[in-house]
């Protein structure tokens, strides 16, 4: 990679997709464009952006993706254009037979709005589910949905004080695994699941039939920002609850890669995730991912930004500046806008694809 690190980010969605497009033509690689339904934040067309390094019937795939979370495709976006430039890594991956799958703006609505969810308020890592059969519950949410996303934004003493009662009672692990395992009975709440599929899971499903059903290994790694460590990109393991796929993982990104399964990780048990799909839509594959998660403020914070951006969302006639701030504040919580924050981004998604690279070539 010769560029300077920061030109690999962008300030908004309409630029980092003009850089990620960029990127694929500079390195002579065609773009196939998913568009989306509805426009974005500056009137720009959006659209889940696949680009594929490798020939069709590669007996190894490497998926490179962005944005699931929306606002997080401002590091996710980094790491991918970053990613492909680089000329060892294109050599080591065309060697071992790997075919390297960028697709970039999962939830490409949300990346341009600034929003963690979907256009339908949905988180897309909790709506991969059979809605033919009965959804999770999550009473651990009922009980505290009234506090999250109160009537009124900065929330009532009394709200607050009730939020401080029940972290001081049950702490800020009982917290969090309560707001960010996933609910389905709260569509203007926080981690909502939906009670449909979504625009982005439907279009995620049909790039891995287009592009992974051939594969007989196929390789992850989701690009995610806000729990952790500031700049620390956690490896947590991203397939089923599987001991030899577990192996694998740490074979491949090393004996730090976390599980949700075993608590080692700094994220709560989740449900309906999106890498679930990687078994549904191809079986014949042996499957091996991570969700690269980069750490940037205290989970204390992202959680307040994410409150605060629902309740605008629930609130719409809210002008200026109240607006802005908040926006402002929910981009701050998923993005360090710094050169040292995005330099240990690249490194670290540089490290973690070659490897994932190696893992599958050697397979």
């Amino acid at each position: 990679m010769s560029a300077p690190v920061h030109t690999f980010f962008a300030q908004s969605y309409a630029e980092a997709r003009t850089k990620f497009l960029a990127a694929a033509d500079g390195a002579g690689l065609d773009v196939h464009s998913h568009p989306h339904p509805m426009l974005g934040r500056d009137g720009e067309v959006l659209a889940m952006d696949v680009v594929r390094d490798g020939p069709a019937d590669a007996s190894a795939v490497l998926i490179l993706s962005s944005a699931c979370h929306g606002v997080e495709g401002f590091c996710g976006s980094g790491a991918q254009i970053a990613l492909l430039g680089d000329a060892e890594l294109r050599r080591a991956a065309h060697a071992g037979g790997v075919a390297l799958l960028y697709v970039h703006g999962l939830n490409p609505y949300g990346f341009s709005w600034w929003r963690r969810t979907t256009h339908e308020n949905v988180d897309l890592n909790r709506n991969f589910h059979d809605f033919h059969a009965p959804l999770p519950r999550n009473e651990a949410y009922d009980e505290i949905a009234h506090l999250l996303v109160p009537s009124q934004w900065p929330p009532t003493e009394q709200v607050q004080a009730e939020v401080a009662r029940y972290l001081a009672e049950r702490g800020l692990k009982a917290w969090q695994a309560a707001i960010s395992g996933g609910q389905y009975d709260h569509p203007e709440g926080l981690f909502y699941g939906g009670r449909n599929p979504t625009w982005s899971q439907q279009t995620l499903r049909h790039v891995l039939r287009d592009h992974a059903k051939r594969c007989a290994r196929l390789g992850w790694i989701d690009f995610h920002t806000g729990l952790g460590p500031s700049g620390h990109g956690e490896r947590i393991f991203a397939c089923q609850d599987d001991a030899a796929a577990l192996a694998r993982a740490r074979a491949w990104w090393g004996p730090e890669v976390t599980s949700i399964y075993d608590g080692s990780s700094a994220s709560a048990v989740l449900q309906g995730l999106m890498w679930m799909a990687a078994y549904e839509e191809c079986p014949q594959a042996e499957y091996t991912g991570i969700a690269m998660e980069y750490g940037t403020v205290s989970i204390t914070e992202v959680l307040d930004a994410l409150r605060a951006d629902q309740w605008l969302e629930n609130h719409p006639e809210i002008g200026e500046p109240q607006h802005e701030a908040i926006k402002r504040r929910v981009r701050d919580a998923f993005y360090t806008d710094t050169p040292e924050w995005k330099q240990r981004i690249v490194e670290q998604a540089d490290e973690a694809a070659r490897q994932a690279v190696g893992g599958l070539a050697a397979a």
